[in-house]
């Protein structure tokens, strides 16, 4: 992952985490208020691009919270919602604004 100061890391998970999980838990700057209750957009994140379609499609709810957020791109979407699995090993994201600690 990418975090707001454009670093790279490579972050160990375990299967069913949430990547919002992930990447609080190893210390990145990641405003994620509700704690992944899916009612808010503070953990927006851009997918990398060759991981969009490897991922389960964002729910309504998910889509809904979106529109609360900064700069949505058609790969945005809420680190909250996407778990974590050997499926998804490897995926990249990249920190979004407004998902910043302040």
């Amino acid at each position: 992952m990418v975090d707001h100061d454009g670093r790279e890391h490579a972050l160990p998970a375990l299967d069913g985490w949430r990547v919002m999980e992930v990447i609080r838990d190893w210390g990145i700057d990641l405003k994620a208020t509700c704690g992944g209750a899916c009612a808010c957009a503070t953990c927006h994140v851009y997918v990398a691009d060759d991981w969009v379609d490897r991922l389960h499609p964002p729910t309504d709810e998910e889509v809904a919270r979106l529109d609360e957020a900064f700069s949505v791109e058609p790969n945005s979407r809420l680190c909250c919602q996407i778990l974590v699995s050997q499926r998804i090993d490897g995926l990249r994201v990249r920190l979004a604004p407004g998902s910043e600690v302040e």
